[in-house]
């Protein structure tokens, strides 16, 4: 019978000094290493990286729990506030001052190239170069040109536009019934985000003129937005400040209309594609959920309102005293053809998705910082409408 382990004679020979598998005790020279070893270091270096995991997920566990400390003490102060009330209807008024002014301020340097673009596509060859030229010449405060006017007027617009379409889209769905509300809802969008913007506008024109006034002109034509408006009431009357509202109105109301209805739109698809509902989402996700929608809104909303925003741009700027609305526009449009109405899209295209994406977020932040629901969602249907 064949033995079952090896014969001593046999490990002597395997173990032998010519065998490769000699086994040096006083030989610790390190060897080359393999290709397919792993690089010397590297658990340690994954252990780093676990490490800041850790301290990143810790920091970001205590920033969440001091949000909602913050949260639960606003809505102690606010107490529960109801939908649909005055209240309601004030806190989305100011979310949306919030959204608007702080955004359209950040991003005033895009704005000031966009809009010196649009009035002489020669005067920069792309936006590195006009900031660079920009700041040689005016310093770092002449980049941020107009920054005041679009505070005051896009914090204006913002009130009036989320807080005018929540108010909107509530009496419209009020007025056709639970049932066509939900059948006919993308125009219930449509119809609500048009009335608010037809509002906001009124309120943002006389800044939106002092704000192209001082980025088309150089140097500025006014040291600030109040002493804008002096200047152009004291030349031209008050009606100097609205004599881009008929562009404006083209620009501003197709955008919004675009932007609600895309974003309502694009955020119940993101939910419905996602496992559960969106009640099963955390609040720091479902305003995730609202960046994300607003960004993709806030593309379609540039594309759709960019020819307009060309012509706001030129109006305010080359509109002669007294020269008729139609008159302007044609000899415009004379000037700069089909072509012209598309210069600076790209710019604008990022600034807008940024900008969109933001106040979205911001929105409803603040609105979920209240204890009310993120904005968007599936819409429930009748059955659970009239229940």
């Amino acid at each position: 019978m064949q033995p079952l382990f090896p014969s001593q004679k046999t490990l002597q020979s395997v173990f032998s000094a010519s065998s490769p598998l000699t086994l040096h005790k006083t030989d610790w020279t390190p060897k080359p290493r393999s290709r397919y070893e792993a690089p010397r270091g590297v658990f340690n270096t994954w252990s780093a990286i676990d490490d800041a995991k850790n301290k990143a997920g810790q920091l970001s566990n205590a920033a969440i729990q001091e949000l909602e400390k913050g949260s639960a003490k606003a809505q102690a102060k606010a107490g529960n506030i109801e939908m649909y009330s005055l209240q309601y209807y004030a806190a989305c008024t100011f979310g949306g001052l919030l959204a608007c002014g702080t955004t359209h301020t950040f991003v005033t340097p895009l704005d000031l190239v966009k809009c010196r673009r649009q009035v002489d596509s020669k005067m920069y060859k792309g936006n590195i170069e006009a900031w660079g030229k920009i700041g040689r010449a005016e310093g770092f405060r002449g980049i941020y040109t107009g920054w005041g006017p679009t505070f005051f007027g896009y914090s204006a617009q913002g009130a009036f536009k989320y807080g005018g379409y929540e108010y909107f889209k509530k009496t419209f769905a009020d007025l056709v019934g639970p049932e066509n509300a939900y059948k006919y809802k993308t125009v219930l969008y449509l119809g609500a985000s048009a009335s608010a913007e037809f509002i906001a506008d009124v309120a943002l024109c006389p800044f939106e003129a002092v704000k192209v006034r001082m980025q088309t002109t150089i140097p500025p034509f006014a040291k600030g937005t109040f002493h804008g408006i002096s200047t152009i009431t004291g030349k031209e009357g008050f009606a100097g400040l609205y004599k881009g509202l008929y562009p404006l109105w083209g620009r501003q109301i197709p955008y919004t209309m675009m932007k609600f209805a895309s974003f309502e739109t694009i955020v119940e698809m993101i939910y419905s594609y996602l496992p559960g509902t969106k009640a099963d989402y955390s609040k720091s996700a479902q305003i995730g959920v609202s960046f994300t929608g607003g960004y993709m809104a806030g593309i379609l909303c540039a594309i759709v309102s960019h020819p307009a925003d060309v012509m706001v741009s030129k109006l305010n700027a080359n509109r002669q005293p007294g020269e008729a609305f139609g008159a302007a526009m044609g000899r415009i449009y004379k000037d700069i053809g089909f072509g012209g109405l598309w210069n600076g899209l790209p710019v604008r295209i990022v600034m807008i998705g940024t900008l969109t994406g933001l106040q979205w977020m911001i929105y409803d932040y603040f609105k979920v910082f209240l204890g009310l629901p993120s904005t968007g969602g599936p819409a429930p249907p009748p059955k659970e409408l009239k229940a």
